[in-house]
């Protein structure tokens, strides 16, 4: 890896392009460096991933307006939309749109968290959609789709490892945005310049707050990342056709760092892999087992594990109080720390509810299980003993546990938490965990299996078997694919059972 020095510069300077950050990840993007199998098999994980939370989101609300936005948009050659027959093609930005609120509706796919949180999956549907689009024209095959899909991931991930952009309430899709217009630039094969200029346009256009993740959070939650991807198929469309974007974007004394996030003075240190090393970010990130913030993974695995050992706890008269000591992101996003009182209210949105890990512990520890529709559902957030139990969990910031958070060493790096419980007759239970039963260093941790069992699950009951097996099929031999197979990666629903969901007609 090679370290760059990052920093605001005055006009005055007349910063080299070449010495830009979005130049480096523009050179990054056009390495033609090999995809390892390893790399290949994940990024094959992850489009399973993707397609098993797409399935299960199909119809809801915020998939379905979005769907029903695609499909004002129709398009040949077009892109795919989830749950619609694959003959039926959108525009490839609206695709991107419609199947990236999709996979993000439930918060169940992958997750890499450091300075900055991200779902690098995010950046699989925009490169799919292009991909599809331009197959036929290009000779675009499997194998590179997953050469643009190692790129987007490599690049999240290396912007989240170095510059917060939490820290000054941006969300994280100002890292997908760049990251998803490279992914695509290396599957065309476009050149660094084209690169670059898409990469400057999707930075700027996809810089946002927080709102969208604090309070009362909205249906919004799901289409952030969509509209990221949506946003980078239009930014790479406009390079192509030789149209600029701001330049220095990242160090321009207007830029985003001197005016969004630290400042003129400011200084990062970013590492981006070297000529002729391999893009192996994707391999450093990890996937969900159950539907909700990453950070809650462990301490659903941590209360499901501590309520059947303890079936006493379930009932809230035998708690006095239960306290989550864990690291500063969990305690002032998720937990107590964030001074939302939403995270108490039993009326609150789904999306609220999966990001108060008060009332994840409480229903985690209660059920011993957790269930992306059931553990949601508004009489289970209503019901008066869990209700009971739920205002008497409070969450606290403990150093080591942020400590560990911020580990750059993966064997010391966690996300978990210690969990207090004081009875009602004065005892103590102290139980913890460092990370989720699925991550790589967990007790269960995820391969092909899982992935497939995932997909299974939640497909059961919304796909046909054979759909099912199909699309596993294709999946599972991505590198293979020509132009004409790429058009298979998607989930087909059978007749009638997207017209269970209705929305409100819009403007298109």
């Amino acid at each position: 890896m090679i370290t760059h020095d990052v920093r605001v510069h005055p006009s005055a300077d007349n910063l080299p392009r070449t010495e830009q950050l979005a130049w480096k990840l523009a050179e990054l993007a056009v390495d033609p460096v090999e995809v390892s199998g390893e790399v290949t098999d994940m990024v094959i994980n992850r489009v399973i991933d993707n397609a098993a939370v797409a399935t299960a989101s199909l119809v809801r609300t915020p998939p379905a307006a979005a769907r029903a936005q695609a499909l004002r948009h129709p398009y040949s050659p077009g892109a795919t939309v989830f749950g619609v027959d694959a003959g039926t093609r959108v525009s490839p930005e609206w695709a991107a749109w419609a199947n990236g609120v999709a996979v993000r509706e439930l918060d169940y796919h992958d997750t890499f968290l450091a300075a900055e949180y991200s779902h690098p999956g995010d950046n699989i549907p925009p490169i799919v959609a292009v991909a599809q689009h331009l197959a036929a024209a290009r000779g675009l095959t499997g194998a590179q789709l997953v050469r643009g899909i190692a790129t987007g991931y490599e690049i999240q991930v290396d912007l989240v490892r170095a510059i917060s952009l939490h820290k000054h309430k941006i969300d994280h899709v100002a890292h997908l945005g760049p990251a998803a217009a490279a992914g695509i630039g290396t599957l065309l094969g476009l050149d660094a310049e084209t690169i670059f200029q898409a990469i400057g346009q999707a930075l700027h256009t996809t810089t946002a707050t927080r709102q969208s993740r604090k309070g009362e959070i909205s249906s919004w939650k799901a289409y952030a990342p969509a509209f990221a991807g949506k946003v980078a198929v239009e930014a790479v469309d406009r390079a192509m056709r030789g149209q600029t974007s701001p330049t220095p974007i990242y160090e321009g004394e207007d830029g985003v760092i001197a005016w969004l996030l630290d400042g003129p003075d400011a200084a990062y240190q970013v590492a981006l892999p070297g000529p002729g090393e391999a893009k192996t970010a994707i391999l450093d990130t990890y996937t969900k087992e159950h539907s909700a913030e990453y950070q809650a993974q462990a301490l659903i695995d941590l209360a499901r594990r501590v309520g059947t050992e303890h079936p006493y706890l379930r009932d809230a008269d035998n708690v006095e109080s239960i306290v989550l000591h864990t690291s500063h992101h969990t305690h002032h996003v998720i937990g107590s720390g964030a001074n939302d009182p939403q995270k108490y209210d039993p009326d609150a949105s789904r999306e609220t509810l999966d990001h108060s890990i008060p009332y994840i512990l409480a229903v985690a520890l209660q059920d011993g299980a957790w269930h992306h529709v059931d553990s949601y559902a508004p009489e289970r957030a209503a019901r008066p003993d869990t209700v009971e139990l739920w205002r008497k969990i409070t969450t606290a910031e403990d150093p080591a546990w942020t400590s560990r958070y911020h580990s750059t060493d993966p064997a010391e790096k966690a996300f978990g938490g210690r969990l207090e419980v004081t009875l009602a007759d004065g005892g103590r239970i102290v139980e913890e965990i460092a990370v989720a039963d699925a991550h790589p260093l967990g007790a269960r941790p995820f391969a092909r299996e899982q992935y497939v069992h995932k997909f299974r699950t939640l497909a059961d009951g919304v796909l046909a078997p054979d759909e099912i097996d199909r699309f596993l099929d294709v999946a599972q031999r991505l590198p293979e694919l020509g132009p004409d197979d790429l058009g298979g990666l998607t989930v087909v629903a059978p007749a009638g059972y997207l017209d269970t969901v209705t929305t409100p007609e819009g403007i298109f």
